[in-house]
């Protein structure tokens, strides 16, 4: 292992698109939404942990989970998780991890993940990490990690590479064109058809050095709000300064922030059978389906005339019967009951807000 390897794992979302099975107070990322027996950000930490030492992880999330992360992962301690004191997206929560880490060590090279991605191939996964770490090391470069298209994917975000690279963009590192938001569907067939196109992994791989740069010349108000706490991270004046600073912080994400604006980028181009398992319906996709389409878990569940559903259960004693529906999801807990097409899972975030606002936040 390389010393001067680093994981940064950001776990700070709320999984809203996994209502009502992630709430607020457990979201999915502390969940074992695929039935492994071990929860997202569990399994993220094991991956990462063949490649780099404990002591050299970070994991930024909110206060509120401070404790559910020390569980989950007891080989690092209370000082390697950082706490957000409000959700700001993933600008600010890069900035206080790399200001915080370069008082410790300013020739790290990270990595940079979210807490809650399927993997199937994982030693190739680890190769590509190991092999974009060592390009970082070397190069003044910002490289994200690009998956070529299986589908035309709405619910993904897409990079465009040079279009010379394109033939030859597999398991190697290409020159970024553009990045484009989650599209329409003719967009995204579009996008698949061209070849040019990646998935955009949300995964980030740069030396301290270079994202600090990047960080200064494109959001300068962010960097310099969290250099001015290099005298207390560290200390017991922390939790104070990163509250002020989160106060004053933009709600912005790395991506328009800093990617979509420099000129050094570069995506590693791989193909080691990724999902970043946002929705019910990515879930569908990855698990494994009866001789009609159908997935079940958690539950004693007959199904008649059922096709293309998914029905999950938090009760494993619980009879659920389920005649003459298809493309259906049904999600059921303790306290929520959900029958919903499973086409229209994009609603699901809108029906979490509609019901805060309808019956408060007791099922959220």
């Amino acid at each position: 292992m390389n010393n001067n390897d680093y994981c940064i794992i950001m776990a700070g979302g709320i999984g809203s698109r996994f209502w009502p099975l992630s709430r607020t107070k457990k979201p999915k990322q502390f969940l074992d939404i695929l039935g492994t027996g071990k929860t997202f950000i569990r399994q993220t930490y094991e991956r990462f942990a063949r490649i780099i030492p404990a002591r050299n992880f970070y994991v930024v999330t909110g206060a509120v989970y401070k404790d559910l992360v020390l569980s989950e992962i007891p080989e690092i301690d209370e000082s390697q998780v950082l706490c957000e004191p409000m959700r700001r997206n993933t600008a600010p929560c890069i900035a206080y991890a790399t200001c915080k880490l370069l008082k410790q060590n300013p020739n790290a090279n990270v990595v940079v993940t979210p807490a809650d991605h399927f993997i199937s191939n994982e030693t190739n996964f680890l190769e590509v990490m190991l092999n974009a770490l060592a390009y970082a090391g070397d190069n003044n470069a910002l490289v994200t990690v690009g998956l070529k298209p299986s589908r035309p994917e709405t619910g993904y975000g897409y990079i465009q590479i040079e279009k010379d690279d394109a033939p030859d963009c597999k398991d190697t590192i290409c020159k970024v064109k553009t990045f484009t938001e989650k599209p329409e569907i003719e967009t995204a067939k579009i996008f698949v058809k061209s070849g040019e196109f990646y998935w955009n992994s949300g995964i980030f791989i740069w030396s301290l050095k270079s994202i600090n740069k990047a960080l200064n010349e494109h959001l300068p108000e962010v960097a310099e709000l969290f250099a001015k706490g290099n005298k207390c991270y560290d200390t017991g004046d922390e939790e104070r300064f990163i509250f002020d600073a989160y106060s004053q912080c933009p709600n912005i994400s790395i991506d328009y922030g800093v990617m979509e604006k420099a000129e050094n980028v570069y995506v590693f181009a791989a193909d080691f059978g990724w999902s970043d398992v946002g929705t019910w319906n990515s879930l569908y996709l990855q698990l494994d389906k009866d001789k009609h389409n159908n997935v079940t878990k958690n539950s004693k569940i007959y199904l008649s005339q059922v096709a293309d559903s998914m029905i999950n259960s938090s009760n494993p004693d619980k009879l659920i019967v389920v005649r003459g529906l298809r493309n259906y999801m049904i999600i059921d807990t303790d306290d929520v009951l959900m029958i919903s097409p499973r086409e229209n899972e994009d609603i699901i975030k809108q029906t979490v807000a509609d019901i805060l606002a309808d019956k408060g936040k007791d099922f959220i």
